[in-house]
């Protein structure tokens, strides 16, 4: 599969590169960094990122702005995007050809071409294991495209604790550091964050709700991040902190947005995708997220997280 996804790269002289919406780290490094590894390989193909930015990763990747024009006979790549309905700009569709490139469960596999990896860390670093499968055939590595996919394997891996972190994974990171790009620098505009959402961290420890079966929440409503001045998704960035509280199993953060509320879902041991898909969601066994549309819907998820919990317990 990666040698079709290469040979229609090599194809198509105009390609766009799509992830999904609200995007982390490995959204914009796999879909920013396969955009620099297909310029530096082939400098005369007209190469896009399309999507909504978001402002907090500007240090990563800024998007292009085309019109719809542009997609006549192009060739459009989706990353890090599970199912059609999380694709960022629904012109995905206008290409001429498609192809999906994710890491997570293979539950809407659309598209001409399908490349789906459970087992890798991350997008970012399929892209990697593409690149290295394509040197023979012209792909080139460029220090930005290194830099980008490395910040997507960092995202995805909570800086290499996660238990999605292999040997492979360790591998690829080592190797994509040898390209130059400041580290440093990389790590310390991903980890800093605003005043404002620093304090916000301080509400969330302190206001946290955790049963004796390790099952945790947050409610961070419209009012509460109007105090903050903080946007949901900074809100939802959050999400990974609570991570360090012993005796913690699963958790779940209550983001309110605009008409919905989004669900954040974490585990530090049982499966919580099955129960973010009962939400219209999905994601990885321990990092998923869904979206309900009232308060009134609220307990029923806290029930459902409950008693995921027990059962772990009983396990």
């Amino acid at each position: 599969m990666i040698g079709e996804i290469i040979k229609a790269i090599k194809k198509y002289e105009t390609i766009i590169i799509h992830r999904h919406v609200r995007p982390d780290p490995d959204a914009y490094g796999s879909q920013g960094g396969l955009a620099e590894i297909i310029k530096a390989s082939f400098p005369g193909k007209k190469v896009y990122t399309v999507g909504k930015e978001e402002p907090s990763l500007n240090y990563l990747h800024r998007l292009d702005t085309i019109p719809n024009e542009t997609y006549e006979g192009a060739l459009v790549i989706v990353t890090d995007t599970a199912n059609m309905e999380r694709i960022d700009d629904g012109r995905y569709k206008l290409g001429d050809m498609l192809i999906k490139i994710d890491h997570h469960p293979n539950d809407e596999p659309y598209g001409d071409l399908v490349w789906v990896d459970t087992n890798a860390s991350s997008c970012s670093e399929m892209i990697y294991e593409l690149y290295l499968h394509g040197k023979k055939a012209g792909l080139k590595m460029s220090d930005e495209a290194a830099r980008l996919l490395y910040a997507g394997i960092v995202g995805d891996t909570g800086r290499f604790l996660y238990p999605n972190t292999t040997n492979k994974t360790f591998t690829y990171a080592g190797e994509l550091i040898e390209y130059d790009f400041s580290r440093t620098e990389l790590l310390d505009q991903m980890n800093e964050l605003p005043l404002n959402i620093v304090k916000l961290n301080g509400y969330i420890f302190e206001n946290f709700k955790m049963s004796e079966n390790g099952a945790a929440s947050v409610v961070l409503d419209k009012k509460l991040l109007e105090k903050y001045n903080a946007e949901p998704s900074q809100a939802s960035q959050l999400v990974s902190t609570l991570g360090s509280v012993a005796g913690i199993k699963a958790w779940v953060f209550f983001v309110e947005e605009e008409g919905e509320i989004r669900l954040r879902f974490r585990s530090k041991g049982p499966a919580i995708n099955e129960l973010a898909k009962k939400y219209g969601g999905g994601g990885h066994p321990l990092a998923a997220g869904a979206t309900i549309y009232s308060w009134d819907e609220m307990d029923r998820v806290l029930e459902d997280i409950e008693r995921l919990c027990e059962q772990d317990e009983n396990m």
